[in-house]
């Protein structure tokens, strides 16, 4: 039997009792680690979202300041700049998720059409909590060690699978003392992000453990710099692990190459029933 599943946007409600969904990443960045300088140009990156929501991205994710381990800050003023164009034309047809970690940047993004705030901090700034609380979007709280001009360097943990879950439930918490709607928090346990390769993979394998209040998962381990540490490409591995991470419980799979992950997502599905 499945069991219910629901997300809370303030656009629609995602229920991922028997189906997850696939987030397409949209970064209007020079410096990504993937795609950086490829969707700088306005039309360029509506229309690359556009073909993502084509071929199955059901949330587009769109970021104006990298997170790559070693990453410099951009300022407010440069960050809105890069995003704001591309919600407000994405905004009228698809869900839109703003990956962001300043609170002025969410709201703004709110306000243009974002239906989602992805913060790689983990909802740890209360003004952001506090945006989340009263635009009535929904939000991931994702896990990160350090910041990510500093989280590669030597990660450690004496557990990691407890002291990641330790680190959601507090955020959890926190959201939830703050007056969100737990029907609006999902969870990613953020991997990549201040961890090792074997941290990484002890994730993958016990997903499951580290859900907090039967909320949805968020997973990205597309094109991760961890994958070159097993294998040497890092397309089709992200594909094999869309359908594992789908059947060892993930509810959205954040990735860049939509097509072939969301074709294995539905097959997954298929036979899972």
């Amino acid at each position: 039997m499945h069991r219910l599943v629901l997300w809370k946007t303030s656009h629609r409600t995602f229920d991922f009792t028997a189906h997850a969904a696939i987030m397409g990443v949209l970064n209007v960045t020079p410096d990504s680690f993937s795609d950086g300088g490829q969707w700088l140009d306005v039309d360029a990156a509506v229309a690359h979202a556009q073909a993502m929501a084509a071929d199955g991205a059901e949330i587009i994710d769109v970021g104006g300041e990298s997170t790559r381990p070693g990453a410099e800050p951009v300022s407010e003023v440069e960050e809105l700049r890069r995003v704001l164009p591309v919600i407000e034309r994405l905004a009228t047809e698809h869900v839109v998720s703003i990956d962001t970690m300043k609170p002025a940047v969410a709201r703004a993004a709110v306000a243009a059409g974002a239906a989602i705030i992805n913060d790689v901090t983990g909802l740890r700034d209360p003004a952001m909590r506090d945006v989340v609380r009263e635009t009535g979007v929904a939000a991931i709280a994702m896990h990160m060690q350090g910041e990510p001009r500093t989280m590669q360097r030597a990660p450690t943990y004496a557990d990691v699978m407890a002291e990641v879950r330790e680190s959601l439930r507090q955020a959890f918490d926190a959201c939830l003392a703050s007056g969100i709607d737990p029907m609006r928090l999902a969870l990613d346990p953020g991997i990549g992000f201040g961890k090792t390769l074997e941290h990484n993979l002890a994730l993958l394998r016990g997903l499951e453990s580290v859900r907090i209040g039967r909320r949805p998962l968020v997973v990205g381990v597309s094109r991760k710099s961890f994958l070159g540490g097993v294998v040497e490409d890092r397309a089709w591995p992200t594909v094999a692990l869309t359908s594992l991470l789908r059947e060892r419980g993930a509810q959205v799979l954040r990735v860049h190459d939509v097509k072939p992950n969301a074709q294995a997502l539905r097959m997954t599905e298929a036979i899972l029933g």
